[in-house]
């Protein structure tokens, strides 16, 4: 019987209780653009920020969302994701969250955002950030070269995504 080539995992990283209504919007547009391509999207789950951002705008467009959670129990699930994943591991789901993902995207910059992006690059995924500030930007790109690249609309996103050489499925 032939193996069925496995779908794009496209993780969406970013602040939860404290992102912006900016960066919520922006994380909405990505997951919807994301799901309309045919990709999974993945985030940390939760009903907050980023996160639940990202898995609305996948729904919105009949998309299929993965959430990767720290706790061990429905509490904070955000009622977007389709398949949750409650490790109970905490922040330390933020490695689950990464190799998990063919590509992240860091939508906003927090403490665990910065540490996603930080086992991206350890483990050499394609990083693109959207909506961080210029040191993080500077940071990230010299701790990787070649590796982290910058966006700042979900359009560029995609086409970045798709120059990595990971293709719509519809």
């Amino acid at each position: 019987m032939p193996s069925t080539p496995r779908r794009t995992i496209i993780g969406i990283m970013g602040p939860g209780d404290g992102a912006s209504e900016d960066v919520c919007a922006i994380a909405y547009d990505l997951g919807y653009q994301i799901a309309a391509a045919g990709w999974v999207v993945l985030t940390g789950g939760r009903n907050a920020g980023v996160m639940d951002a990202a898995c609305r705008g996948a729904k919105a467009a009949n998309g299929l969302t993965l959430g990767i959670l720290p706790g061990t129990d429905a509490t904070h699930l955000s009622p977007a994701v389709d398949l949750p994943i409650f490790t109970g591991m905490g922040h330390a789901r933020n490695a689950i969250n990464v190799l998990s993902s063919d590509v992240v995207i860091a939508c906003g910059m927090g403490c665990g955002t910065a540490s996603e992006v930080a086992l991206a690059l350890k483990n050499g995924k394609p990083v693109i950030l959207v909506r961080s500030n210029p040191v993080s930007e500077a940071f990230f790109q010299q701790l990787a070269p070649g590796q982290v690249q910058v966006a700042t609309t979900p359009d560029e996103v995609i086409e970045q995504i798709r120059e990595l050489g990971f293709m719509s499925v519809q």
